[in-house]
């Protein structure tokens, strides 16, 4: 089997929150990155970006009807966006720091590991079935 097929089978077996998971640790990875070397200009912008492109499209599924998360938590997200836009702008200028959005997503990555365990356990023990869906609905 080929390493493309091998990643194609791991993403069709994940949940919805493993994958979300996935995601947040490959930005926040990369935010990581821009801050161990002290990235400027473009480099660092290629990570800055690629975590606010995230943040937008969680936003954006929370902003719509289909969304099944509870309304709460969806206004929630979508205030976390602006925050993290918000939050970039400043790097980009030198008035905050990267650690804040890596600080924020390793807030939401432990988050997501919570629930996905709750629900594994809830799977073994046969007791309440919990939502499978993550962050977006």
């Amino acid at each position: 089997m080929s390493l493309n097929a091998y990643h194609q089978r791991q993403m069709d077996a994940e949940s919805p929150r493993e994958t979300e998971y996935r995601l947040f640790g490959r930005v926040t990875g990369a935010l990581i990155e821009a801050s161990e070397k002290a990235l400027t200009g473009a480099a660092l912008m290629k990570s800055l970006d690629w975590n606010r492109r995230l943040w937008s499209t969680l936003a954006l599924d929370c902003s719509t009807n289909e969304n099944q998360l509870p309304p709460a938590t969806r206004a929630q997200i979508i205030s976390l966006s602006i925050y993290v836009s918000k939050t970039t702008s400043k790097v980009v200028r030198g008035q905050a720091s990267i650690d804040d959005l890596i600080s924020l997503n390793k807030i939401i990555m432990e988050g997501l590991a919570a629930q996905e365990k709750q629900a594994k356990d809830a799977l073994d023990n046969k007791g309440p079935q919990l939502p499978l869906g993550g962050m977006v609905g």
